[in-house]
């Protein structure tokens, strides 16, 4: 006679496990928590203006805001690795300047350079004094040890003094044909500038999600002494972000200048309110460590959007200052609440 296994016992009083449902994160979201906001102002431009959602219109708004957007990719990823840089603003302004200076005639035009590099040059130039600014705060924070805000702030305010000695209070006008290229030509019937800003975030995107050293900056926004432990090298990683933070301002006086076909004397005044408003509300943290660029590209689409609606309303320019500021606060609020940290 055969034996059968007869089924295991099971504990008929036990308490079934109990299913939580699953919570959501607002902080997984923040990201794309800008696109519907952006489609929302796409429907009031509609409303102010029949204008809104022609070509012209909407190529103007992307093209002005390329400038913009790269000073926010460059001071994304110094505020993503725990800095902050405030010398973009005067950046933007003093590279092209400076360039401009060392390769324009000495004599026959309004603006009196030094004529010592042929025209073609001025674009590498350019770019350099950028990559020199950024190396400069990355010694004065890192090497030297002071205080990233202050020095920055004395950085912007050296540069903008520079910028006006050098230009002497004047717009450059008649600017090198290479010089002025990439920010008035077009490709496929699009700016140029805006394929490259496009192309610029998205290498920035897959650089900080993809390779080691992106994923690196937010081990050192987070917390810094931890990521020297695990062996990362903070030091240099933060000194490389704020000197390419530097080398994407300069590109961008570069695309500024070729937009309006001069070097204002006051480019870039003012823009770092911009600058920061575009980061915080496209969810990069002031803290360090968190935020994407998309956020980030999104921001800048927000802000000029919205200027761009209040322009087609007939609102005065003068409230723009205002409402970035209004911007920042509400951005701040919102951040406080998704995330649940304290914002020290």
């Amino acid at each position: 006679m055969t034996e059968t296994a007869s089924p295991p016992a099971t504990d008929l009083g036990a308490t079934p496990p109990v299913r939580r449902r699953p919570r959501i994160d607002p902080a997984r979201w923040r990201d794309l928590s800008l696109v519907p906001v952006i489609l929302v102002l796409g429907v009031i431009g509609f409303i102010v203006s029949p204008a809104f959602l022609t070509q012209d219109n909407l190529i103007g708004v992307v093209q002005q805001s390329t400038e913009l957007g790269l000073l926010v990719l460059g001071e994304a990823l110094v505020l993503i690795s725990g800095r902050m840089d405030l010398s973009l603003e005067s950046t933007i302004g003093l590279a092209p300047v400076v360039a401009l200076w060392l390769v324009m005639p000495a004599h026959g035009g309004r603006f009196a350079g030094l004529g010592l590099f042929p025209a073609w040059t001025a674009i590498p130039l350019c770019l350099a004094v950028g990559a020199a600014v950024g190396a400069v705060n990355g010694l004065l924070i890192l090497g030297l040890r002071v205080n990233g805000f202050i020095a920055t702030l004395g950085m912007l305010t050296m540069l903008r003094g520079l910028q006006v000695g050098l230009s002497e209070g004047q717009s450059i006008g008649n600017v090198p044909e290479s010089f002025a290229y990439l920010g008035k030509a077009d490709w496929l019937g699009v700016p140029a500038a805006v394929w490259i800003c496009l192309a610029l975030f998205a290498l920035g995107g897959a650089a900080l999600g993809y390779l080691r050293h992106g994923r690196a900056l937010y081990a050192i926004g987070g917390n810094p002494e931890a990521a020297r432990a695990a062996g990362i090298r903070v030091d240099r990683l933060t000194w490389t972000v704020l000197t390419l933070a530097g080398v994407l301002a300069a590109f961008a006086g570069i695309l500024y200048t070729g937009h309006y076909g001069a070097v204002s004397a006051s480019q870039g005044n003012g823009w770092i309110f911009q600058v920061f408003a575009a980061a915080v509300i496209g969810g990069i943290s002031l803290k360090g460590g968190r935020g994407t660029l998309f956020g980030a590209l999104t921001g800048v689409l927000t802000l000029q959007l919205v200027i761009n609606v209040m322009t087609l309303g007939g609102v005065p320019p003068l409230w723009t200052q205002f409402l970035n500021g209004a911007i920042i606060i509400i951005a701040l609020v919102i951040s406080r609440f998704t995330s649940g940290e304290k914002q020290d």
